[in-house]
């Protein structure tokens, strides 16, 4: 805030309309500033002016930032829309311009009529709003501090001279608008006045990673939607497909569709792949900033545009075993007041009738997702013939045994003398009760293609298979193949398998 620009402490009148009805005009000093806070992020408040540029069908929406001399940065979103006459722009600047339960354009991102003043007011103490239509440009400006010194919702409409010193005008092109925010007073960019520039770039970086998961299906494009250009300072930024559905690996659980008051919400619930089926790069990239244990639960998209992520609205708990479980949930803006949509966009609570829904399918869900990793438990402990561990369950609690019943663990232990068999049971039993289950568990979740990679080389199967099963192998090679093909590390390794016996055979 301009500290220059003193606190208004006087009200507005109050003046009756008739017996008992008295009109109180909100102050306008205080109330500007109370609706700063209603809890915009930088990236969800630039999201909002890109929900209006949408509205307006345009088809490239551009994203620039600069500075004025060199500590005074400026924002600004242009687009190729429609644009506005001076008196729908007038409307657009007003706070709650639109009734919030008007019938609206089912391909509306707007609701409240406030996103593009609060979203604006939530960030910079001066927006701009410039547009052209029809070839005719107008323009307005909210001035915060003009607002307090007045104490009256007053709209400025810049002069030439104005407009002209305005930073990036001249990228506005022949149709569109372009929202321009300065005096950013809420932009932190840290003391240190060296890294100021370096600071700005991580932000817009952060709403570029914002951006690419909110839009994603405009920026990709869907059937019968043509794809919406976003860009950075020149720069596209890419969709980011939280479902990654194009990939083969991915299950595809089918559609649902459910009626909700002549409207419908559709579901569409995936599975991505297991981290074995993507490389590494894509897994780290799929699992997003807060990792994949957050990022599993329902996708709310309202005309395709993402409300809220990553959860399972309290119905159930977040797990590692069902942390590759999303669910994309599309519902049309008819259906905003059952949902709760606030005026960020940012939150929503399904309605008893979805609710009861999803409860219904949840647990077909969650159980698939449980596949992939139960799928590789089932066949790492229950492969033909005797496992080398056995999963133990008693009075509710689990464990693991080595299995000295095992062929190779069970012909060494026949080979002791009776008073070592002894001692090597109590050896397996100390490994069993030592298994680091937290470590394992930390390492899987946090590091899985590290951690369940086969890394083994040819060369140290080579050692391990000699020391095993070298004179047996030349006796009865059926016999050490089935048991190669039941047991770490050749299990993995079929190729290997198939080879040692055939050289040995020879």
């Amino acid at each position: 805030m301009n500290n220059s620009v003193k606190a208004i402490v006087a009200t507005s009148p109050a003046h009756s309309l008739e017996d008992g009805l008295t009109v109180v005009d909100p102050n306008a000093s205080s109330m500007v500033e109370a609706l700063r806070d209603i809890g915009y992020s930088l990236e969800s408040a630039v999201a909002d002016v890109i929900d209006n540029s949408i509205t307006a069908t345009a088809t490239r929406i551009d994203i620039r930032f600069g500075w004025e001399g060199d500590a005074a940065p400026w924002l600004a979103i242009f687009d190729n829309g429609y644009g506005m006459t001076e008196s729908e722009l007038v409307e657009a600047m007003r706070p709650g311009g639109k009734d919030p339960l008007a019938l609206r354009s089912t391909d509306d991102l707007g609701r409240f009529g406030l996103g593009l003043k609060t979203a604006s007011f939530s960030q910079c103490r001066k927006v701009t709003v410039v547009t052209i239509s029809d070839g005719v440009q107008s323009a307005r400006q909210w001035d915060l501090d003009l607002v307090r010194a007045k104490n009256k919702w007053v709209l400025k409409t810049p002069n030439l001279a104005e407009l002209d010193v305005l930073p990036g005008l001249s990228m506005l092109g022949a149709k569109g608008t372009m929202v321009l925010w300065q005096s950013l007073d809420r932009l932190d960019l840290g003391g240190d006045s060296g890294r100021v520039h370096q600071v700005m770039n991580e932000r817009v970086a952060s709403i570029c990673e914002h951006v690419s998961l909110v839009f994603h299906r405009f920026i990709s494009g869907e059937p019968k939607y043509p794809k919406i250009i976003i860009a950075v300072n020149n720069n596209p930024i890419e969709a980011f497909d939280p479902f990654n559905a194009k990939h083969p690996a991915t299950i595809h659980l089918g559609e649902e569709p459910l009626d909700v008051e002549k409207a419908t919400v559709t579901f569409r619930p995936y599975i991505l792949p297991h981290h074995s089926k993507v490389s590494a790069e894509e897994y780290e990239r799929l699992g997003g900033n807060e990792g994949y244990l957050r990022g599993q639960g329902f996708y709310i998209y309202r005309n395709r545009r993402l409300i809220i992520h990553g959860t399972w609205f309290r119905m159930a708990r977040q797990e590692e075993m069902t942390k590759l479980a999303r669910v994309q949930v599309d519902i049309p803006n008819t259906l905003d007041h059952l949902w709760t949509i606030d005026v960020r966009k940012s939150r929503a609570k399904p309605p008893e009738a979805v609710k009861k829904r999803l409860r219904s399918i949840l647990d077909r869900i969650r159980d698939t997702a449980k596949r992939p990793y139960n799928h590789r438990g089932t066949a790492a402990i229950n492969l033909p013939g005797e496992p080398v561990w056995q999963r133990l369950y008693h009075n509710e609690h689990v464990s693991y045994q080595p299995n000295n019943k095992h062929p190779v663990l069970g012909d060494f232990r026949s080979d002791l003398p009776a008073e070592m068999r002894k001692k090597f049971d109590g050896i397996l039993s100390v490994i069993g009760k030592s298994i680091p289950f937290a470590a394992i568990f930390n390492d899987m979740a946090s590091r899985p293609k590290e951690t369940d990679t086969n890394t083994d080389t040819a060369e140290a199967l080579e050692k391990l298979a000699s020391l095993l099963f070298e004179d047996m192998a030349t006796q009865n090679p059926e016999y050490v193949s089935k048991m190669m093909n039941s047991i770490e590390p050749f299990a993995s390794n079929p190729d290997f398998v198939s080879d040692y016996i055939k050289r040995q055979s020879a």
